[in-house]
């Protein structure tokens, strides 16, 4: 039977669902959420007690540089090894999986679930591929990702791609023909993290999606909606959510082919990363900025420096430019940049930021999803500065990412951190 997903970068996969267990104990936010929150993953804890859980097979952000953390991994493989010999999940051969998450805000946002192709992505600024990073990837980041992957028997994903759909032809179709579908999961989430329900695409519903997909990814559809030349590459998915997180996986394949021998490559499962895929169109998706959180420093002295990195910057003054919003110490005020190189404010802060990095090593900087948590951090000490950006309208995403290469990192956030993807379904990366 002709393959209908042939050359495109998603795909049905081997997905596996956790059964006989509470659900809503299992399914936990992405690991990289409330790092500056320790309490949260506290909550979790108490929470989920002793019962089976996505929490065993992960390591949140905020534990990869804790002194346990080597611990930590070998105890996740094991019990990443012992959930599978214990026949802990269900096996969906060759499956898409509709989702519906009801978010704390009402809204519902819609994704499919399936596995995307590592060949057809590429994280490097400027890439040509069919899968493109939306953010700079700091390099110094994977190492500890690949950690925690390289010997893990399966993956639990947080990474949410976006497909431009106007017309809403890939993954809104499906909404309503789930009495055709078989139903998978449907139940509450733990912290405000809303409700969400599940169904199992059929063959012939599979194949419309991978129609729709085609259409998208047409050369010459694409160039002329986004007035590009005749021999412009196609990119038919940004990387909304998880940036890191991919480009972790697709290190580990390369390591992976490195030694396999290339006639070999296709089968090798570590090739693919499962993921979910949503529409940037979708009505209950906005583009949340994520504010920067500067710990132990001298906030005038920050301030100083921030200006005098900018010549011609100013203090609480109005005029054209990038105006930066910073609050700390009970006391707040903006700093104005005039004639920004960058595109947006925050490349301009991140640009100052990466390089006082460098010179204060003592200094951290956080970066915090919702303007109240940022607030309450810079409130809580007098050697912490907030600063709190504008967000960034989501029809530019595509745009940008095309003509001018990836974001700064850590530009936008896909909604509030309660709204990120909760871990839920897995596939086995090793043989």
């Amino acid at each position: 039977m002709k393959d209908a997903f042939d050359t495109l970068p998603f795909r049905p996969a081997d997905i596996l669902l956790p059964r006989d267990c509470d659900l809503s104990l299992w399914s936990v936010v992405a690991c990289d959420q409330y790092t500056s929150q320790p309490e949260y993953w506290q909550r979790v804890e108490d929470r989920v007690g002793k019962a089976p859980s996505a929490l065993r097979l992960i390591l949140p952000e905020s534990c990869l540089e804790g002194p346990n953390v080597e611990t930590d991994i070998m105890e996740i493989n094991n019990t990443m090894t012992r959930y599978l010999r214990e026949e802990r999940f269900r096996t969906l051969p060759g499956a898409l999986v509709y989702v519906e998450r009801t978010l704390d805000c009402g809204k519902v946002r819609r994704g499919l679930v399936g596995m995307v192709d590592l060949e057809q992505y590429d994280y490097e600024p400027g890439a040509s591929a069919l899968i493109r990073a939306t953010e700079g990837t700091v390099l110094s980041r994977i190492p500890p990702r690949v950690a925690v992957r390289k010997n893990a028997p399966i993956e639990l994903p947080h990474a949410m791609l976006l497909v431009d759909d106007p017309d809403k032809t890939v993954i809104e179709p499906l909404s309503n023909r789930t009495g055709k579908m078989e139903p998978l999961y449907d139940f509450e989430l733990m912290e405000r993290g809303g409700h969400i329900r599940g169904w199992l695409l059929t063959w012939e519903q599979q194949e419309q999606v991978a129609r729709a997909l085609r259409a998208l990814a047409d050369p010459v559809h694409f160039r002329t909606r986004y007035g590009l030349g005749k021999d412009d590459p196609v990119m038919l998915f940004a990387v909304g959510d998880g940036n890191h997180s991919l480009a972790t996986a697709k290190e580990c394949y390369e390591r992976a082919k490195k030694l396999t021998p290339p006639d070999q490559w296709d089968s090798l499962p570590a090739r693919y990363a499962l993921c979910e895929l949503g529409n940037l169109h979708d009505e209950s998706l906005e583009f949340e900025p994520i504010h920067r959180v500067v710990f132990g420093v001298d906030r005038e002295e920050l301030l100083a420096e921030l200006l005098g990195w900018y010549p011609g910057a100013s203090r609480n003054a109005g005029g054209q430019g990038h105006v930066l919003f910073w609050t700390g110490g009970g006391r707040e005020g903006t700093v104005t940049v005039p004639h920004p190189k960058a595109q947006l404010p925050v490349g301009t802060l991140q640009a100052f930021l990466d390089d006082y990095l460098v010179r204060h090593p003592g200094v951290r900087v956080d970066y915090i999803h919702g303007e109240d948590v940022a607030r309450e951090l810079a409130g809580s000490r007098e050697d912490v500065v907030a600063f709190l950006l504008p967000p960034m309208g989501k029809e530019k995403l595509f745009p940008t990412v095309i003509h001018d290469g990836v974001l700064p990192r850590k530009t936008f956030s896909m909604g509030e951190a309660q709204d990120k993807r909760f871990y839920l379904e897995a596939r086995r990366i090793r043989v």
